[in-house]
């Protein structure tokens, strides 16, 4: 996948994560919207880790920074990466 496709999925597969994570507000025993919202998040948890091996970390905080501060410096932007 190309990184900017990448980058792309991982979005969506957050705002899709936080509008179920809304509507779990409202209906925390919805069976369907659990499994969802398990999917969702094990799905993005694999795209980032993909993102970071290829282009540095998408984010200033987790694991990403402890494993290796310097390419928070020295990597390019989530945007700039080919």
């Amino acid at each position: 996948m190309y990184d900017k496709d990448l980058l792309e999925e991982i979005m969506k597969l957050q705002f899709y994560a936080v509008d179920l994570n809304l509507y779990l507000d409202n209906f925390p025993e919805c069976e369907e919207a659990i499994e969802a919202y398990k999917q969702v998040s094990y799905k993005l948890k694999v795209l980032f880790k993909e993102f970071e091996e290829k282009c540095g970390p998408l984010t200033n905080f987790g694991s990403a920074f402890f494993e290796n501060p310097k390419a928070w410096v020295n990597s390019p932007w989530p945007w700039e990466c080919h």
